[in-house]
């Protein structure tokens, strides 16, 4: 298949329509905020320039993150085999998963890696899923993930690379600009970019969508350098969520065409914007759903003049006592 050749808005449209029999029960339409920039304490001249910042609360989702909807629709689109669905995950996409195996009542295996924190191993097994940790990376469990695909014939759901996922990550665009309209800008963190192919596939050039990764788990930055995919070495605060090691082959296709930008930030910025959200807005989320805020608090990102700039916050698998 040349991934070019993709209708991606389609694709999210039969997405989006899959995806609205299961409303409520175990997927949310989740709030779209829309504050002005000293509600974050960002400089005054951002407020008076017309400013506005949206947040598209998808932590509030009921299995915890925006994987919801790719995982969710990765099921819808196949048939599952008795031995249900396997997959590898830092954690959110195995919730996610588990959690659509479970209103779909079918069986489901997920792989960690080490660094996956124990909130998140609680919260499968609490699902019913079977979990097991392998190695100490994300690429640890996809290996051990796929060789137990290859002996039990269960469905593959892979935590961001296949097109379902993708383009069920692509309704989070399409509900906002249901919502609130087209923003012209989406900040967006960026593992193994399912999230920001879809969000990038539903907007096209129509906003500009804004590529966020931590310095020490850099996949899309150090792609673009490269000109393809490589392998590179992740760690820091967002590992357990941004710990692909190499972007996937869909999000690579989509960003190339649709995504202008890809900035990084350190471990301190986000760790910081964490907090802050927390202390001061009560939002309790992972390291990864704070790079937009991160981006804006350190001035990595610097809107326009009346630019409605739109910051995902993707998830909320968190201890809470991490926060204080």
């Amino acid at each position: 298949m040349n991934l070019n050749d993709i209708d991606w808005r389609a694709d999210i449209e039969r997405a989006a329509q899959r995806l609205a029999a299961h409303r409520g029960a175990y997927l949310r339409e989740t709030p779209l905020w829309k504050l002005s920039p000293d509600a974050f304490g960002l400089p005054t001249e951002l407020a008076a320039s017309g400013v506005e910042v949206w947040l598209k609360l998808e932590h509030l989702q009921i299995a915890g993150s925006f994987k919801a909807r790719g995982m969710m629709n990765r099921l819808l689109a196949n048939d599952i085999p008795a031995a249900g669905v396997v997959v590898a995950s830092g954690g959110n996409a195995g919730i996610a998963t588990a959690a659509a195996a479970r209103a779909l009542g079918v069986r489901c295996e997920v792989f960690l890696p080490g660094v996956s924190p124990e909130a998140k191993r609680a919260r499968l097994r609490a699902l019913g899923a079977e979990v097991t940790v392998v190695g100490e990376a994300y690429a640890d469990a996809l290996a051990a993930c796929l060789a137990r695909q290859r002996e039990s014939g269960a469905l593959l759901t892979h935590a961001y690379d296949q097109p379902e996922v993708v383009a069920g990550a692509g309704t989070l665009g399409r509900e906002i600009e249901a919502q609130g309209g087209l923003p012209d800008s989406v900040l967006v963190s960026v593992g193994g970019g399912g999230l920001i192919g879809g969000l990038a596939a539903w907007f096209g050039t129509r906003s500009r969508v804004v590529a966020l990764e931590p310095e020490r788990a850099p996949t899309l930055f150090r792609a673009r350098e490269a000109g393809a995919p490589v392998d590179v070495e992740v760690g820091g605060v967002a590992a357990d969520s941004l710990g692909a090691k190499r972007i996937g082959e869909h999000a690579w296709a989509i960003t190339q065409r649709e995504v202008r930008d890809a900035l990084l930030l350190s471990d301190d910025a986000i760790r910081a914007a964490q907090v802050w959200l927390w202390k001061e807005m009560k939002l309790a989320v992972e390291p990864a759903a704070a790079l937009p805020l991160a981006a804006l608090q350190t001035g990595a990102y610097v809107p326009r003049a009346g630019e409605k700039v739109c910051l995902i916050v993707c998830g909320a698998n968190v201890d809470p006592a991490t926060l204080a």
